[in-house]
C-alpha cells in the first residue's frame, strides 16, 4: 500500500536521526528505539442499506456495505439512459425532438419528477438530456426512449430502447443489474447493485458529453415553441447537491422511490485522485449524502 510505503520512508529518516542524537545512556535505559505503527484507516459507518466505492484509475474496491445486493435503484436508472443516448452512432446532440402530450400525462399519472417540458415545443437531444440528469425529468427520459429506440409505436420503441439498456449492462458485465423502465420508475424488475452502479458510472464518465452534463449545477435551456419562437425555460437545478458541498465532486445522480429510498451515485476528484461510488437505500436526501462524504473521505484517506 502506498501509505506503507510512506510510512516506511519514516521509519528509515527516524531511525537515522536517531542514531546521531541519542545518547548511548539513554538507549540503554530506554532499550531498542522502533517506530509506532501507522494509524490505520477506520473504515465508516453509513445509514444506507447498500454502498460501495472505487478507485476510479483501477476498479479497485474500497470498501463495500451489501456491494452485490440487488436493490431498486430510482432515477439513478437515468445514468444508463443517457448513456445508451450518447452511445448511438452518428449522434446529433443539436437534434430536435418535439414534445408529445404523452410525455406530460405520463409524469402526471406516475407523480414523476419533471424537467417541466411543454407540449409542442422542439428540444434538442442535448436539452433533453441536461433535463434527464439535472432536475432528474422523467419526460425527459421518455422522450429519449421514444426518439432512440426503434418501431412504429410509441410502445415499441420504448420497449426497443429499455432492451438497449439490458444490453449495455450485459456488455459492462454488470451481472446483477436489469432495467424494465427507462427512468426509474420500475414494474417490479429494475434493480442493481452498489458495484454495479459505479462500474456503470465509471464507464458513463468516460463520455466528455456526460462528465459536462453531470457536474453542471445549474442549466436553462431556450427551446422553439409550435409557433416556432423562442422560449427560455425556467432553469433546471441539479439535485446533486455534493456539486455544492464536497470539494472535488464531478457528478454524478441521485435518485430516490418508495421502494429505493434515497440514492446517490457520486464522483469526486482530488490531488489527481479519483474515486467513485454508490449508496442505496439511504434515509433521506441528506443523509445519502452524508454517507456519500463519509465514503469518499474513507476513500482519499486510503489512497493517500
Amino acid at each position: 500500500m502506498i501509505t506503507g510505503i510512506k510510512d516506511g520512508f519514516r521509519v528509515v529518516r527516524f531511525r537515522r536521526a536517531a542514531a546521531v542524537t541519542v545518547t548511548a545512556g539513554a538507549m540503554l535505559a530506554s532499550g531498542a528505539l522502533t517506530a509506532a505503527p501507522a494509524q490505520a484507516v477506520t473504515a465508516p459507518t453509513i445509514v444506507a442499506k447498500g454502498g460501495y466505492v472505487m478507485n476510479n484509475a483501477n476498479s479497485a474496491g474500497l470498501y463495500g456495505k451489501a456491494a452485490n445486493t440487488k436493490r431498486s435503484t430510482g432515477s439513478t436508472t437515468k445514468i444508463m439512459t443517457a448513456k445508451v443516448v450518447l452511445a448511438q452512432s452518428n449522434l446529433n446532440l443539436d437534434a430536435k425532438v418535439t414534445i408529445q402530450k404523452a410525455y406530460s400525462d405520463y409524469i402526471v399519472s406516475k407523480g414523476a419528477s419533471s424537467a417541466r417540458l411543454i407540449v409542442g415545443d422542439k428540444v434538442t437531444v442535448r436539452q433533453l438530456l441536461y433535463g434527464l440528469m439535472l432536475p432528474s425529468g422523467c419526460d425527459a427520459a421518455y422522450a429519449l426512449a421514444d426518439k432512440f429506440g426503434s418501431g412504429t409505436t410509441r410502445a415499441a420503441r420504448v420497449k426497443s430502447f429499455i432492451g438497449k439498456m439490458n444490453t449495455q449492462a450485459k456488455n459492462l458485465g454488470l451481472t446483477n443489474t436489469h432495467f424494465d423502465s427507462f427512468d426509474g420508475i420500475g414494474n417490479g424488475a429494475n434493480y442493481s447493485t452498489p458495484k454495479d452502479l459505479t462500474k456503470l458510472a465509471s464507464s458513463a464518465m468516460k463520455s466528455t458529453t456526460f462528465r459536462t452534463i453531470v457536474k453542471t449545477k445549474s442549466y436553462t435551456a431556450k427551446t422553439i415553441t409550435k409557433t416556432g419562437s423562442t422560449r427560455t425555460m425556467a432553469a433546471w437545478t441539479n439535485t446533486n447537491t455534493l456539486l455544492g458541498s464536497y470539494s472535488g465532486t464531478i457528478g454524478v445522480k441521485t435518485g430516490s422511490g418508495t421502494e429505493a429510498k434515497y440514492c446517490l451515485v457520486f464522483a469526486a476528484t482530488r490531488n489527481g485522485k479519483t474515486v467513485i461510488g454508490t449508496v442505496l437505500a439511504s434515509t433521506s436526501a441528506t443523509q445519502r449524502a452524508t454517507d456519500a462524504k463519509k465514503l469518499m473521505n474513507y476513500a482519499f484517506a486510503r489512497l493517500g
